[in-house]
Parts: C-alpha cells; structure tokens; sequence
C-alpha cells in the first residue's frame, strides 16, 4: 500500500467523466454536427465536425464541463510556405469564400437547428447552452490550415485548423495530430499518461479552490502538453503519489531555466510549447508546479 496519504485521492482524480457525463459530451457534440448537416448553404460544402480538446483527447476531468467541437470547411485553406513558393506553386487559386461568411454561416446552422437563445457568439467560438440532455459545448468554425514542406521538388503539407477571431489575430490549431500523439504515449506508458494527466488537473483545481495565486495562470491544455514532455520513465511505478512526484520533479528541474525546456513542444509537436506567441510563460509554469508540489504534500 502507498504510504502517501492523497494515494487513493489521486487513484480517484485520475478517473475520467463518468458514463452519465460522457453521454452529455457526445450529445453536445452530435447536436452540433445535426445543425451543420441540415444547413442548406452547406450542401455543396465539405465541412468536418468533430470534437477535440480534452473531451476527444480522453484527458478531460469530472470538473470540466464543456466539450469542443471543430467545425472545419476544407474548401479553403490558409497557408505556410517555405520561402520562395507562392499558392501557385502548390497548384492552390485565391477562394472566393471568406472565412467571415464561413463564421456567419456556422452561427446562422446553429441558430437554426436549436433556436437563438441557445446559441452565444464569442470572439472565437459559439457557446451552444447546456440543457439537461447535453453540456455546454463551445463551437469553434475553422478553415483548413496547411504547412507546407519541399524535399527534392516534392511537396508535402500537415493539415491544420486556423481559426480568425472577432478582431483577434489568427490561431493555428492541430487537434489530429494531438489526439493521435497522446494516443500513442498512453499506450507507451500502459496508460498512465491519461491519468496522470488527469491527476494533475484535478490538483490544479483543487489549488484554485484553495485560492492558490500560482494555479490561475495555467490552462488544462498546458498541463496536457507539460505531462507530455515527461519521459515515459517517470510514469513506471504502481503507485499514483510516485509518479506524481517524478513527473513534477522533471518539470521543476526543467523549467529552471530557458535552456532545458526550449525545445518542448506541446502534445502536437508541431508548435513549440514556450514562445513569445504562446499565452503562458516558463516562470508562470515553474511556480505552478513548485506550489503543486506543496499542496500534494511531497516534501
């Protein structure tokens, strides 16, 4: 038995939503993909609709109550280039659709289907009301974005969303490549990525309900990705509290300085997790995590 004494707490918030909770998710999100599909404007459209964020990525905790849903129009992309190259390079013509229309059109689908009260337009996304049937989902419409690469004259290109907010620089996304990334490491950690995961952001609400200066500043995604920087190593032991303290003993230690923690990049590995364009910071990171240390009660 674990002589820390949070072990069966631990063992508990490492559990996902139960099958009550999940059921409410999957409705919100087979809600949204109704109101797209019975739209007319997007008969002639190729529209994706499917969830991501914590919901989809099995990492969402019983204290997270909404899901994402991507919708993503893959008529249109935005683009990154190697230098040199032009979208006629990659055989691509300007779109005569823009994402504004795009955006109008997802809230118009929405409307629509369930009725305007239930719908909320933000500068990102839609906030699709929870009801008792379904939780509240937040419906983000997107345009495909593409990064392009050329080796040898031959191109190749990883598929993205980029999303445009109501007077907002554009945000590029990789939901895909997240899922299947996570995926992969919870399997190489006998699926103790999840979990700790989960742990971790149950204690980092636990802290904000203790009002905890040090947790504000750091969103679930982040915590996802700075588990996922942790050698698969640290996961090895039976017990909960033991990989909780060597996951937190690598972030601390590595989140000191600049240096060790430069080349991190989030669950994608396609956007590097400390930047400048990045909304947290490596300090903000190392208090968490410090404090974190203390409310579990390592010592």
């Amino acid at each position: 038995m674990s002589k820390h004494p949070l072990e069966a707490d631990f063992r508990e918030w490492s559990k996902p939503p139960t099958a009550t909770e999940d059921q409410k998710c999957a409705n919100a999100e087979s809600v949204v993909r109704n109101a797209i599909r019975s739209y007319p404007a997007f008969a002639t459209r190729n529209i994706e609709i499917f969830a991501q964020g914590s919901y989809r990525n099995g990492t969402n905790v019983r204290m997270d109550s909404d899901v994402d849903v991507c919708v993503r129009c893959t008529d249109v992309c935005f683009l990154e280039m190697p230098s040199g190259y032009t979208k006629s390079s990659f055989g691509l013509v300007d779109a005569t659709y823009t994402y504004s229309e795009f955006k109008n059109d997802v809230e118009d689908a929405l409307k629509a289907y369930l009725g305007a009260d239930a719908v909320s337009r933000g500068k990102k996304a839609f906030d699709l009301h929870a009801n008792t049937y379904r939780v509240d989902a937040d419906v983000v419409p997107t345009f495909e974005h593409r990064r392009y690469t050329v080796e040898n004259n031959v191109y190749r290109y990883v598929s993205g969303t980029e999303l445009h907010p109501d007077g907002g620089a554009r945000i590029v996304n990789w939901p895909h490549q997240n899922y299947e990334n996570g995926t992969a490491k919870n399997g190489a950690t006998n699926t103790r990525f999840k979990k700790l995961v989960r742990v971790l952001k149950r204690l980092r609400y636990d802290m904000l309900g203790a009002k905890i200066a040090a947790a504000e500043p750091i969103p679930s995604y982040l915590i996802e990705c700075l588990v996922w920087n942790v050698p698969n190593t640290a996961f090895a032991a039976d017990d909960y509290a033991d990989n909780l303290r060597a996951i937190l003993v690598h972030l601390y230690s590595s989140t000191q300085r600049d240096d060790t923690c430069s080349e991190w990049g989030e669950v994608n590995e396609l956007k590097y997790l400390f930047r400048p364009s990045q909304p947290w910071t490596r300090t903000a990171v190392n208090d968490f995590v410090l404090a974190a240390w203390t409310r579990a009660g390592f010592k």
